[in-house]
């Protein structure tokens, strides 16, 4: 934890002793909670040391939003491929059996023979139902922030009609370590490193559509509900390969950790 700025409570879900359940992280320790962020929740008088739990995404979304080309880095790049930089927020979606925790293993399809590619983003975390928002009251709509690396296989992803394994393969869309309620990261850098040496860095607000502008569009025609996340795009991206570690630092809200490994042909 050491480096995040003072915020409001810091959520995480682990598993310990092959038990689930959603916790407060203070310093070094997890405090399990009975009930979650989404609701009320009480404390234990547990504190279960940090080192000792698997670490699981922080939520798992009835509905998984992802933004795409959404830096205008990022989106003018695309543009050579023929993509138009995005002239107003647009949403796609992503599966959630592509979730994972941070610490656990990023694999790449043993079919695939390139290297994939990390995104880091921010996340937003939908706290309370939305439907036909203002820009200004989708800010009331967020609980909070974490981190996600959207993998993606670049060869796949032009060649299919969908994104449906590009984006979506098991374990190709790491979040969290948490779940941070408070503090602005929009206001932060993000920061991605490949073993230890920072391949993209960037300012975390430098976005063409910022989440308000995405959750008041999207709430035009879509109800989003609590547990809801909405996947705010990348600047920048690096190749990351079997053996290797990639981590995505957001000032504020911590580090996201995952190494790299090939599939075992079955």
């Amino acid at each position: 934890m050491s480096g995040m700025q003072a915020m409001s409570a810091v959520w995480c879900r682990f598993e310990h002793a092959d038990d689930a359940s959603y916790g407060l992280v203070e310093g070094d320790f997890i405090v399990p909670v009975t009930g979650g962020p989404f609701g009320g929740y009480e404390k234990s008088s547990r504190r279960i040391p940090v080192g000792d739990v698997r670490w699981l995404p922080p939520v798992i979304p009835g509905t998984f939003y992802a933004a795409g080309l959404n830096y205008k880095g990022h989106a003018e790049r695309a543009a050579y491929g023929g993509h138009q930089v995005p002239a107003r927020p647009e949403i796609g979606y992503r599966a959630n059996n592509a979730l994972t925790g941070h610490g656990s293993p990023i694999v790449r399809p043993a079919d695939c023979d390139e290297p994939l590619v990390a995104e880091g983003e921010l996340v937003a975390v939908i706290g309370r139902t939305a439907r036909y928002c203002t820009r200004e009251e989708a800010k009331d709509v967020v609980l909070g922030w974490s981190i996600g690396n959207d993998v993606s296989a670049r060869t796949w992803q032009r060649n299919d009609r969908t994104f449906w394994r590009a984006k979506n393969s098991d374990t190709f869309k790491p979040l969290g370590p948490y779940l941070v309620t408070g503090g602005d990261p929009l206001a932060g850098t993000t920061t991605l490193r490949v073993d230890g040496t920072v391949e993209a860095s960037f300012r975390t607000g430098d976005m063409l559509f910022d989440p308000f502008d995405f959750i008041s569009a999207m709430s035009r025609y879509i109800t989003l509900r609590p547990g809801d996340v909405v996947w705010m795009g990348t600047d920048e991206t690096a190749a990351i390969v079997p053996g290797q570690v990639v981590e995505i630092t957001i000032d504020g809200l911590g580090t996201l950790a995952n190494p790299v490994i090939e599939e075992k042909t079955p």
